[in-house]
Order: structure tokens, then sequence, then C-alpha cells
């Protein structure tokens, strides 16, 4: 065994409040054994490397080693307790460089999957987190209780910002609180970001004479940092209350970057591009892991995917719809996500649940995760055989069933858009 990947395990060690706790599931690589792997990642994510090194003072190892504290052998689970010293506050990028970086490449592994991080007060308080969170959003929007309704402009690119704006009406009027661009449209030529932004705004403004209802438009300012930065302050000052980023295109620093600026604007996170690290269940990074960051950073809400569960007694069952999922964000024992933990300083973050979602998934999706969600319907309010307009209406109509425990079969014989949609979709 490599002597510099050596005595990092301490089964016994109980990590201290002040350790950030970082937990893998590993397979080991060829001509290393599980206990060997480990160490290898314990070292390589902090203090040590490949050889044994004269410059490694015995105060600096007793100071800052990491400690793996835990080991399964039968589930490739491993926890490493760090010190906070390794770690610069309020610095995202430097922790990944750490616990999500060199590591994933050492031949000592063969699998490496980062599932889950538990951050220590200090670190979590060198944060801003969500400026409005959870509760924040309902007052701006006046839903104080039920789910958000929200919507995806569809087709995805090829509309002019005409058309585009006149799809978010027949939203808006059918029921929905929000629309917003989706992940790959930005300024095109065919679709101007500014351009399309007015239109949409003012066609925003007469759905909300017309319904009495807030209504918001989440604009998709995803590109280099200076140009999206230009584009957050066109929203606001246009008296848009949304921007949209999508956060594995522009990475942690322009996140946290955008929330310092403190514009004002509620930030909507899209996902785009995650599955290239959390799909596969071995390597990569969970989803879980990626939404504990983008809280720290500062999003407002965040897409999580779409899921569907039952409740027997405290177990909860998780199905996928649609796109994957990290099935951890969901708690395992109460409907709810891990999105609204207490977090000191740091504002619950309001979960977007999205991929294959019509209103017949409405009931289990309230019960798995309560009224703290946004349901984004795509393809469910655009796909509906009367319209956008009816596609908005069933949706409404399915959370007001499940609000008020309806069954949807019972509420859609006074319904036709959700009769149809039931129809249509099962």
């Amino acid at each position: 065994m490599n002597k510099s990947y050596s005595g990092y395990i301490c089964q016994d060690y109980k990590p201290r409040q002040d350790d950030l706790v970082a937990e893998f599931f590993l397979e080991k690589g060829r001509g290393a054994s599980f206990a060997e792997a480990c160490q290898a990642i314990a070292s390589e994510s902090s203090i040590g490397t490949w050889t044994e090194i004269l410059t490694m003072k015995p105060e600096i190892a007793e100071r800052l080693s990491p400690k793996i504290f835990s080991l399964n052998y039968s589930s490739g689970i491993v926890k490493i307790a760090y010190p906070i010293a390794l770690f610069e506050k309020g610095n995202i990028p430097q922790l990944l460089s750490s616990i999500a970086g060199n590591i994933f490449g050492m031949k000592e592994v063969k699998n490496l999957r980062l599932e889950d991080i538990d951050f220590p007060a200090e670190y979590v308080s060198s944060f801003k987190g969500p400026k409005f969170g959870i509760e924040g959003i309902r007052k701006i929007l006046r839903v104080p209780h039920r789910p958000l309704l929200g919507t995806i402009i569809k087709p995805k690119l090829g509309l002019s910002p005409e058309g585009h704006a006149q799809v978010a009406f027949d939203a808006w009027i059918g029921g929905c609180d929000l629309v917003k661009d989706d992940e790959n449209l930005t300024s095109m030529a065919f679709n101007n970001f500014e351009k399309r932004v007015k239109a949409t705004l003012a066609m925003r403004n007469s759905a909300e004479k017309i319904t009495g209802e807030r209504k918001a438009y989440m604009a998709n300012i995803t590109a280099p940092y200076k140009e999206m930065l230009k584009r957050a302050k066109f929203l606001k000052k246009q008296g848009c209350e949304y921007a949209m980023v999508d956060i594995v295109s522009v990475g942690w620093s322009a996140l946290q970057e955008l929330r310092n600026e403190n514009l004002g604007l509620i930030l909507h996170g899209h996902r785009a591009g995650h599955a290239a690290f959390t799909r596969n269940p071995k390597h990569g990074i969970s989803m879980l892991a990626i939404a504990k960051l983008c809280r720290l950073a500062g999003l407002d809400q965040l897409h999580i995917g779409a899921i569907f569960g039952k409740m027997e007694g405290k177990r909860f069952e998780v199905k996928k719809i649609g796109e994957e999922i990290e099935h951890k964000i969901v708690h395992k024992d109460f409907g709810g996500h891990v999105l609204a933990e207490n977090w000191l300083n740091i504002k619950p973050m309001l979960a977007v649940c999205s991929g294959g979602l019509h209103p017949a998934k409405v009931p289990l999706l309230l019960k798995a995760l309560g009224n703290d969600i946004v349901i984004q319907a795509g393809g469910g309010v655009s796909g509906h055989k009367g319209g956008v307009i009816a596609g908005a209406k069933a949706m409404r109509q399915a959370i007001d069933a499940a609000m008020n425990e309806i069954p949807l079969k019972v509420y859609a014989k006074m319904h036709d858009e959700l009769r149809t949609a039931l129809e249509q979709w099962g």
C-alpha cells in the first residue's frame, strides 16, 4: 500500500460540529483494497499526494487530516469528516476542487460518486443563500398556501417574441402562476431577448388585469457573466420579478456572483446538463449534493425533476416520471424535501417539479412533497387537446381537487378540461 495514503481510517471517530462531512459511494480499482481506495480518496481530497513528502510536518497532519469514520464494505458507502480549516468560506468552487476534484480520476478508484454533503454551521453562515426563499416567493405572488403552477413555453425554440408572449398569456389566463423560457432559449435571431421580455411582460400585465392574480415570467439570462448580468439588470428595469439561469452551464462562480449582485430578482435554477454527472448511480455527483450547493449559492428555486410516491406508515416509496431525479431530495419520514431543512440563516429553497407532468400526477405529487413546490408542466399544458388555456385550466383544476381531497375522476365530472386531460393521459 502507498504509505502516503494511510492513517486516515478512524472508525471510532465522532464528527465534530465544525467538521464538513462528505458521503461517497466507492468501488475500488484494480490493485487496491477497499480500505486503501477509501484512504486514497481522503488523502487526495485534502492534504495528501501520491508519495511521501518531506514538507509534510507532523503538526499539519495532526491538525488537517480528514477522518474516515464510516466505511461499509457491502454497500460501498464511505463517510469522511474534514476539518473546516480545509475549506475557504463562501467559496463553492474551492470546495468542489477538494471533495469533487482529482479524486474521480485516481487509479485506486473504479467508480466514485459524491452522494451527500453535511455542512457545519460555520461554513453555512458564510453564504447569503436565497434572497426570497419559499415565504418570499409566496408573498410576491400572493399565493399563501397552494402549490404554485408553472409551465414552459413550447416549442422550446422557433417562436417569435410575439408568439412566445401569446403562449405565455394563454397559460396565465388558464391559471398558471409562472411561465418560463426553456433552457436553450436565450437571444436568437428569431427571438431576441429584449424584444421577447417586453412582449411577454406586456401580456403578463394584461393577464393580471383579467384574472386578478399575480403572474410572473422567468426569462433565461444564461450567457457569459457580463452579458448575463446585463440581462438581469434589464429584467429588473422592465419590472420582471424573476431571472432564470442554467446552473451547470454558467458555473458556481457565476451563480454566487449573480446572487451577490443583490438585484432583487427571484433566481430560478434550471439544471440542464446535470445528468452528465448525476445520472450514473455509481459515478459522479448526486443531484442532492448539487441542490444543496445551489441553496448555499443563493438560488430561490431549483428543478428537482418529477416524482410520485405513496405513503405507507413511515415508509416512502418513490418512482421515476420522465427524467431522472435524485430520490434523496425527498425526506424519508414525512412529505417534504431537504431543500427546506433548517439551515440557520439560509432560507429554504422552493423545489420545482417537472418532467412528464400532467393532471393525473398532481395528487400523488402533493402527497409526496407537500404544498411548498412548483408544479411545472410543459407538455402537460401545451399538449392538451383543447390548447394551452385548457391545459392550464386542467392543471389548476387538478391542484384544486387535490387540495380539497376530491378524487380527480369526481372533480372531472364538473370540469371539462380536467376530464379531457384524464382521458388523454390516463
